[in-house]
């Protein structure tokens, strides 16, 4: 009670102005004004790679092609798309993508938790404007890879044409 005392009559004595703590130095490495420029230029980009089901499994198929699962280690291992490579989006980094995506115009095809229902526990659900994909395509626009397509319907996994695997030792606590 007594600092709160104090602080009003600290207050009050200085006409009520409170001096504003300084300004912090930018952060180099962190480009806000940069991110949103390419996210709009991304989202620009997206309008015409959104595939159906059936075109990512035609695409999928095609020599050179590859899909990413950009979910963490421990969901992809639940459950992924047969064939899907998986970077695990806190993961994709200049070195990363040198290694996994060494040609900047390799087609790839990425999906999310987002494009499927029925199956939480390897795919739990996002909020729509948290989508994986969205991070994900940005992402890789941001690092130059043009030749991205996204999968672009919920599809029920117990219900759908692609082949699903998971890794041997993370079975999944329920049937699909």
């Amino acid at each position: 009670m007594k600092l709160a005392i104090a602080l009003f009559f600290c207050v009050a004595l200085s006409g009520g102005a409170v001096a504003a703590p300084p300004p912090l130095a930018a952060n180099p490495a962190i480009d806000m004004d940069g991110y949103l420029r390419v996210s709009f230029e991304a989202a620009k980009h997206r309008k015409t790679r959104r595939l159906s089901e059936a075109d990512f499994i035609r695409m999928s198929r095609e020599p050179g092609t590859i899909v990413l699962d950009a979910r963490s280690r421990e969901k992809y291992e639940l459950l992924h798309i047969k064939g899907a490579v998986n970077l695990s989006f806190p993961d994709i980094t200049v070195e990363s993508l040198k290694r996994t995506l060494p040609d900047k115009t390799t087609r790839i095809l990425i999906y999310c938790n987002n494009n499927f229902v029925n199956a939480e526990e390897p795919f739990p659900s996002k909020m729509p404007s948290a989508s994986l994909n969205l991070s994900t395509y940005i992402a890789l626009y941001n690092y130059g890879y043009r030749n991205v397509y996204e999968l672009e319907p919920q599809i029920d996994p117990q219900q759908s044409k692609l082949a699903f695997e998971s890794i041997p030792s993370k079975p999944l606590s329920r049937k699909l």
